[in-house]
């Protein structure tokens, strides 16, 4: 299933990604430090996803209060919640 995330507080405005049997897939930003975030999808790709928001949760960019990889611990949980 896909799933499509309304980033808050980052450069990336969305997020979208698939979850197939609890693992991540097709991790894609919209927005943000291109480079860095095709980096990250690559790392992600067939991540069990609760292991992935147990990483990202709570990192943080510069002084703001959240990051890219953050939002994305966020949509995956609220995406573990609905199945």
């Amino acid at each position: 299933m896909t799933y499509k995330h309304r980033n808050s507080g980052t450069c990336s405005t969305q997020v979208q990604f698939e979850l197939e049997d609890g693992k991540l897939h097709n991790v894609i930003f919209t927005g943000g430090c291109n480079g860095n975030l095709q980096g990250i999808s690559a790392l992600l790709e067939g991540m069990d996803a609760q292991e992935a928001v147990n990483r990202l949760k709570g990192l943080k960019c510069g002084f703001k209060s959240t990051s890219c990889p953050d939002q994305l611990s966020r949509a995956i949980e609220e995406a573990l919640e609905t199945l």
